[in-house]
């Protein structure tokens, strides 16, 4: 019997593509497999985030639950950013943990494997120019990293401090990662990094000059992939450039997410966004008059410390006027080694909770209007998935979720479908000839 692993994924899904270069790495040269549950596992990862604080909280009693389940000699490995931020603090507070391992080092899992307590959290630690071996969750779709770690100083937020300075992946490996991934059936590139539109600030080394635009066009250029979606860009980033090759580039999925984070100016200069509500604004009815059908989605925080009534009657106002397709909204959480946690006028825990649930019962509104307009449209959808009670699911060019019943035959194809059922969120169709 060969020796089992067993991966816990937390957070964005730069965190998903670092649990499938860890799995890359402990397959191809540890011979580990995957087990079927955590109980035969020989090791236990947990690849955690950091960005809020109750993930952070839920790790401990998480560490607790797998220590009473995992069979006897099992190693327990902490990986991500929270590894990172805390450090040797996890080994103190839960001695079952065998190793700790920083978002910044992932190429050293098969080393920390080895040595008992082992922790190793750099965030100066290069990895650009690291070659990682092939595995994806997905045969249909390929999350490629674009870049590691981030030059903003957003006031709210850990990541600097747990993923190191920005450096870019060198274009050459990015565009022959894609294109061995297209050849091997993942017809969908999914290019990440925690400000993507800031692509070829630096790198590590002589490299040519390229920015994200020229990037997506290098990409767009391989035979095999037929669609490119992203994540996150940064609105300060959002030239005329870049959205005039969102637009017009057929590749590129017209789905755009623009991290709002609050609609007041003020606001956003106390979080160090580095735009105005107006330059916000400005991009998004830019992007929705030459891209029609585009989505936007965001992210809220509300309740940062200094927020009046008046700051966050802002923030509707921007929500009134973009109606984004999706909100990932969220009260402010104090994080440590951010500039926030000591901010003057930290919004009282109710006030700060009646102002979300007011956020999302007006975007929930905007949704049910939305499904509407929907209905009876044909899509575009690629299909990756099979979901339960014989459908398969996948997304429109703009990012719907559609499901129609099927099965294998359809996964990795884009076929047009007719919606013929919707909710806030989701499609059900049929394919039509």
């Amino acid at each position: 019997m060969g020796k089992k692993y067993y991966i816990e994924t937390l957070g964005c899904a730069m965190n998903v593509r670092d649990s499938e270069h860890m799995i890359a790495e402990l397959t191809q040269k540890e011979g580990y497999e995957a087990a079927e549950s955590l109980e035969e596992a020989d090791l236990i990862l947990i690849n955690t985030c950091s960005v809020r604080e109750k993930p952070v909280h839920k790790l401990f009693s998480e560490i607790g639950q797998f220590t009473k389940r995992k069979k006897s000699g099992a190693k327990i490995g902490v990986c991500g950013c929270t590894a990172s931020h805390l450090g040797e603090e996890i080994l103190k507070k839960a001695p079952s943990v065998d190793f700790v391992l920083g978002a910044r080092n992932v190429s050293k899992i098969t080393e920390v494997i080895h040595r008992p307590k082992a922790v190793e959290v750099e965030i100066d630690y290069d990895e650009s120019g690291y070659a990682f071996g092939e595995f994806r969750t997905s045969l249909y779709k390929a999350y490629i990293n674009i870049s590691i770690g981030c030059d903003k100083q957003c006031s709210f937020c850990i990541v600097p401090h747990t993923r190191g300075e920005e450096i870019s992946i060198p274009a050459n490996l990015i565009v022959q990662e894609a294109r061995r991934a297209a050849q091997s059936g993942a017809k969908e590139i999914f290019l990440l990094g925690q400000n993507v539109n800031n692509y070829g600030r630096r790198f590590s080394g002589e490299h040519p000059k390229m920015s994200f635009t020229d990037l997506l066009r290098a990409v767009s250029e391989i035979e095999e992939v037929e669609r490119i979606r992203f994540t996150s860009p940064h609105p300060l980033h959002m030239d005329d450039e870049f959205l005039d090759e969102f637009a017009k580039n057929p590749k590129i999925c017209k789905s755009m997410h623009m991290p709002l984070q609050s609609g007041s100016s003020r606001i956003l200069k106390s979080m160090k966004r580095g735009y105005t509500k107006e330059w916000f604004l400005q991009r998004a009815a830019r992007l929705r008059e030459t891209v029609p059908d585009v989505s936007i989605s965001t992210d809220i925080i509300v309740g940062f410390p200094g927020e009046s009534d008046e700051d966050f009657e802002d923030t509707m106002d921007v929500v009134e006027k973009v109606r984004f397709e999706q909100i990932f909204s969220f009260k402010y959480s104090p994080r440590p080694m951010t500039p926030a946690v000591d901010y003057e006028g930290q919004v009282p825990e109710e006030i700060g909770s009646a102002r979300l649930a007011r956020l999302q019962a007006r975007h929930n509104e905007m949704l049910d209007e939305m499904k509407g307009e929907r209905l009876g449209r044909v899509y575009d959808v690629y299909f990756e998935e099979l979901r339960p009670g014989g459908r398969a699911a996948g997304r429109s060019d703009n990012n719907w979720l559609v499901q129609v019943e099927g099965s294998e035959e359809l996964l990795g194809r884009t076929l047009p479908v007719k919606i013929v059922e919707t909710s806030r969120l989701g499609n059900v169709g049929v394919v039509v000839a």
